[in-house]
């Protein structure tokens, strides 16, 4: 199968994603709008009848002082991962990479290695022994996934220090989903741990009520979330970043951004952003008042998101990134205990990997990266 790979138009490279099931938000046009300070470009791979069979957005950003790009694909690109001829999708996006000034190239394949369900993660909680989500025996595991790793290796593709970790990855290695696929909205509820399903309750008795909100509502939303930067100690985005990302996302697709609000009498408890490409959804942002935790704003607010999601007919509600610590002590663990009440299952991506295409300057970058 000869393939060929060209700079595409950002009509061809939307019209390509909206032909998918889904494809990551990170690799839809819109979002290189959202990434205002890096250069893009799009691309499509072609094959011998003219069909574009596969499409990545390419985000470069130049090194200080020289005219020299790292290029990022993040959760991209979006191709057949599992085609038997990786080389040949591979091959021509390097040499565009490279002729576009590249000096370094990272990707993040949107391929699962393992699953695991919530009833084994709860177990492994339980056993003293178990430290990490790979101690557990996953319920899942795609044999593919490892022919894709052998295979990018032997390609020259490289992958972080950390051993697989995630660590070095820009992007979550470790996510948390819930599938919706062949499921009834009962069967998704009944799947709720008895703590999540009783704090649903208690936010609908104490008259918690969830709204969507607008551009116009997101200083709100920006109030709530500077509050939870504070507690839990993170730098937050500015206002401009998600006034940003509404605009050029919502442009491109009227649902492909939805905020959200959990509010008691009258007062914005708690807030949400939601992304949706095709059948996949994803809770992307969240925040929190350190008031008002105990009428479980947050339990409502993701209740009624995930309803939402299943009626747009989504086929998984994606909780984004948890940390593969399950010891208690470890200040993410929290973050897996919350989302392990929705059921669902926590999934490992293949990670991030990178090709140098110039080994100095990859390597000065991995210097100025570890001295950040």
């Amino acid at each position: 199968m000869s393939l060929t790979l060209r700079t595409i138009s950002r009509e061809q490279h939307l019209a390509y994603i909206q032909s998918l099931p889904a494809a990551s938000h990170m690799q839809v046009p819109a979002w290189a709008d959202v990434k205002a300070e890096w250069r893009s470009e799009s691309l499509g791979w072609f094959d011998k009848t003219g069909e574009m069979v596969g499409a990545g957005l390419v985000l470069y950003r130049q090194l200080p002082k020289i005219k020299r790009y790292l290029a990022y694909l993040p959760e991209g690109p979006v191709i057949n991962w599992f085609a038997p001829n990786l080389v040949d999708w591979l091959e021509p996006m390097l040499a565009h990479l490279k002729q576009q000034g590249a000096f370094s190239v990272k990707m993040g394949p949107p391929v699962i290695i393992r699953r695991w369900e919530a009833a084994s993660i709860k177990k492994g909680i339980q056993d003293p022994d178990v430290k990490r989500l790979r101690d557990i025996e996953a319920d899942f595991i795609e044999p593919r996934a490892f022919e894709v790793g052998d295979k990018l290796r032997r390609m020259g593709w490289q992958q972080g220090e950390d051993g697989g970790a995630g660590f070095g990855d820009v992007q979550p290695r470790y996510v948390y989903q819930v599938p919706l696929a062949n499921r009834s909205l009962e069967e998704v509820h009944k799947n709720f741990n008895q703590l999540w399903r009783r704090n649903i309750k208690k936010a609908e008795k104490a008259g918690v009520e969830v709204v969507q909100g607008g551009y116009h509502d997101l200083e709100e939303w920006q109030r709530l979330y500077e509050i939870t930067a504070v507690r839990d100690r993170f730098r937050p985005r500015p206002l401009s970043y998600f006034q940003r990302m509404w605009t050029a996302l919502n442009t491109e697709d009227p649902n492909r951004m939805r905020l959200y609000f959990a509010r008691h009498n009258g007062v914005n408890l708690s807030a949400a952003t939601m992304l949706v490409v095709g059948g996949h959804v994803w809770y992307s942002y969240g925040a929190s008042d350190n008031i008002g935790r105990e009428v479980r704003p947050s339990n409502a607010m993701q209740w009624r998101m995930l309803r939402d999601a299943y009626a747009l007919g989504a086929t998984v509600y994606d909780l984004r990134g948890i940390s593969d610590s399950l010891d208690e002590t470890d200040h993410l663990f929290g973050l897996i205990q919350f989302k392990v009440g929705t059921g669902g299952q926590a999934a490992e991506y293949l990670g991030e990997w990178d090709f140098p295409l110039n080994k100095l300057l990859h390597k000065a970058l991995d210097i100025y990266m570890s001295r950040r």
